[in-house]
């Protein structure tokens, strides 16, 4: 098995700012902190560059906002660039289910899956959660994760999508991918955080289909 490349990890606003050898030690800096802003770079040099410069040259700069919506911004802080959205969308005439999933930074779409028949919303966000888990694993990358569904979130954190949608022959390929999801779960570790997209505050989730 090949060797996981190193990470190194650069926390500009946390409990203690600094460059970190692992994510356990940033998150220790960051996790529960009110605005944290950090990321991830493949070299030590590259991170003590970054960590003199400021944070927005490297995970986006801030949206100038003014009045009660400013006052929101500065109390959630910013979405983190360097990082992987997600988002699903359900037809509620044809009862079809799609997920996707994008790189914030440059809005380039990682993965597009479905359309499914006779699936929620709820299992589509799941899935693109894990999804994105699975591929940010296999890239060894450990960039966060967006969701705009707490749902979803809490399920990904039980390791269980706790869905009242009944097995059909219709929607069995679901299924089948929700057990592997769950498998996935219970198998692997990651150290990627699982954050919400907060849309009263930023916008719409990038990886909305737009069908609204």
């Amino acid at each position: 098995m090949a060797q996981k490349k190193p990470k190194f990890y650069v926390v500009w606003q946390g409990r203690k700012p600094g460059v970190y050898d692992s994510w356990d030690e940033a998150k220790a800096q960051t996790d529960g902190f009110a605005k944290p802003l950090f990321k991830s770079f493949d070299s030590k040099p590259a991170a003590l560059k970054a960590f003199k410069e400021k944070p927005h040259v490297h995970i986006g700069q801030a949206p100038k906002a003014t009045g009660k919506q400013g006052k929101l911004t500065e109390l959630v802080g910013l979405p983190i660039q360097d990082s992987l959205v997600v988002d699903a969308a359900w037809n509620t005439a044809t009862g079809d289910m799609e997920y996707q999933g994008i790189y914030l930074a440059t809005r380039q779409k990682l993965f597009l899956m479905g359309p499914y028949a006779d699936g929620t919303n709820n299992i589509g966000e799941f899935l693109a959660i894990v999804h994105a888990l699975a591929l940010l694993h296999q890239k060894n990358s450990n960039i966060p994760v967006y969701s705009d569904s707490r749902t979803a979130i809490g399920w990904v954190t039980r390791k269980k999508a706790n869905t009242k949608l009944e097995e059909t022959s219709r929607n069995a390929e679901l299924f089948e991918l929700l057990e592997r999801a769950e498998t996935w779960l219970k198998t692997h570790r990651f150290a990627n955080p699982v954050l919400k997209w907060e849309t009263t505050v930023w916008g719409e989730n990038p990886a909305d289909f737009g069908r609204k």
